[in-house]
């Protein structure tokens, strides 16, 4: 069975080294890592390159433009599927998805007792490293926000840690994902849900990012739930 693990980056010239060199430690047989960067002016895409000229297992597609967390998920989506995965991780690449625990996370997809793994913090097991109480009661009226509308009985529906078995990635058909940004996790979650596809979540320890800085405003705030009720209704 074939891994691709697709990592969505930029400026992540921190990281990106030790992620990779974190993953290819996994004992996992045929497992390749896929790096979906975003024209990162910090380097990250250099460093990337300079490793997969050593090893054949690490792959990268520049993109030199339009930026966007959701224009790279779905370019990377697609490239996994052509690289022949059977399994594709979908994971950040500023360290906060600890490697250590994907093995256990692909192990229900192995087991075929799911479609969709998710890495999940809100469930027992599961946890958030330094986050701060207001950043808690915010995302915990977000989580069930969606949960509401979408009908989407996860517990941690905006989660970015996640491994999809290769026939539930093309049954959401990713050439025709729309979002260009971070709510394109929302938009292939509900996709997931309205193809029946079963879906378990697993618990993770999210670790805290150095630099992690909120950019939950009062007016992304409300866009993004404008965009539940849309997604809902196209």
């Amino acid at each position: 069975m074939k891994t691709v693990v697709m990592i969505p980056t930029y400026n992540e010239a921190g990281s990106i080294d030790s992620l990779i060199s974190e993953l290819l430690a996994l004992p996992l047989d045929n497992c390749e890592i896929l790096v979906v960067d975003d024209n990162s002016p910090d380097g990250t895409g250099e460093i990337v390159k300079k490793i997969a000229v050593r090893d054949h297992r690490v792959h990268l597609i520049s993109r030199p433009g339009p930026r966007g967390r959701g224009w790279a998920g779905r370019e990377g989506f697609l490239r996994a599927l052509d690289l022949g995965a059977d399994c594709i991780v979908e994971m950040d690449g500023d360290g906060s998805h600890n490697p250590a625990e994907l093995p256990r996370l692909l192990e229900p997809i192995i087991r075929d007792e799911a479609d969709l793994v998710i890495g999940s913090r809100f469930i027992p097991g599961g946890a958030v490293e330094g986050r701060q109480w207001f950043r808690d009661c915010i995302s915990g009226w977000a989580r069930s926000y969606i949960r509401t509308i979408l009908g989407i009985a996860v517990n941690d529906p905006t989660s970015g840690y996640r491994v999809f078995r290769r026939k539930a990635l093309e049954a959401l058909k990713p050439e025709t994902l729309r979002a260009s940004d971070p709510f394109i996790v929302t938009e292939v979650l509900y996709r997931c849900h309205r193809a029946g596809l079963r879906i378990v979540e697993l618990p993770i320890v999210f670790r805290r990012r150095e630099r992690d800085v909120s950019k939950l405003n009062s007016l992304v705030l409300i866009t993004y739930l404008f965009r539940v009720w849309k997604l809902k209704f196209t």
